[in-house]
């Protein structure tokens, strides 16, 4: 059996084809409203299908907000199974938003959950936080490159209670001095570079999530310095509804752009049923504008 292929390569190529616009599937219950679907497992999953079918060959990825299928019980993750297939099989990259992090067995049985090959949850990368100690997730990295998939771990995320965490500095540890949020994707980035074939990749497989309406430098982040090889896969929500905007991509993101995954949800999808894929094709031209 062949080796699978990398999912930086993998990142690198739905780039190279379809461009960085990441299209969100959150199914909140005013949306849901919006959309005339009922606020239930059944509304999610038609809400759904309906971006997964505007975003197929006008973007290359979408990422489900799992907490909004997981509120509805069995029921959602059940639509959640059915969109996650629907939207692999149109050739959709599916990072599933779970932000899941813990030790030991339990991290490995989150991995195994949303990664491994097989499983009706079966993603193309996850969301994963780190928080205790990056050391925490190594089962997973290891899990993850193995079968030629991903993950994203919280380094400086947008929302403002997480300022103060994500800029703390360490006092005790191997990258005592830097903050909270620099020394997870500093560890990122090593692991990326420590991988046997780090040279021939444009692109790791693990990536980190920098809010896009995030001030880097406070939390630690030069965005001046050289970038990475290989280059750092970076999710970006922010985008959108939250302020930020194509033509800004460069300035925030600087040596991080070649990696950059812009995330929008709620910016498009409030565009409603009828409007959703003419949203999506104008985003993902500007974004194509600033970056190719």
């Amino acid at each position: 059996m062949s080796a699978p292929v990398p999912f930086g390569d993998r990142l690198q190529a739905v780039f190279a084809a379809r461009g960085r616009l990441c299209v969100g599937i959150d199914p909140h219950s005013s949306l849901l409203a919006e959309w005339g679907q009922p606020d239930s497992a059944e509304g999610a999953r038609e809400f759904g299908l309906r971006v997964i079918e505007a975003a197929a060959d006008r973007v290359g990825i979408v990422k489900p907000q799992v907490a909004f299928f997981e509120r509805h019980g069995a029921a959602g993750y059940a639509a959640l199974e059915r969109l996650i297939s629907e939207a692999r099989a149109a050739g959709l990259i599916v990072i599933a938003d779970a932000k899941r992090g813990d030790i030991g067995s339990s991290v490995a049985a989150y991995g195994d959950a949303w990664l491994r090959p097989g499983s009706s949850l079966e993603a193309d990368a996850m969301t994963i936080s780190a928080y205790q100690g990056l050391g925490s997730i190594e089962q997973v990295m290891v899990a993850a490159e193995a079968v030629g998939k991903g993950l994203f771990v919280l380094a400086a995320t947008s929302n403002p209670e997480a300022a103060a965490i994500q800029r703390a500095v360490l006092q005790q540890s191997s990258r005592a001095g830097a903050t909270v949020a620099q020394a997870i994707l500093l560890g990122v980035t090593g692991w990326n570079q420590g991988r046997a074939d780090a040279g021939e990749r444009a692109l790791g497989s693990i990536g980190v999530v920098l809010g896009a309406t995030t001030e880097l430098a406070l939390a630690g982040i030069d965005v001046e310095s050289e970038p990475p090889r290989p280059g750092l896969p970076v999710l970006a929500p922010g985008f959108g509804h939250q302020g930020a905007e194509p033509r800004e991509l460069r300035a925030r993101f600087g040596s991080y752009t070649g990696g950059v995954i812009a995330s929008e949800s709620r910016s498009i999808l409030a565009a409603g049923p009828d409007g959703i894929a003419d949203a999506i094709a104008r985003r993902a031209d500007e974004y194509g504008a600033v970056i190719g």
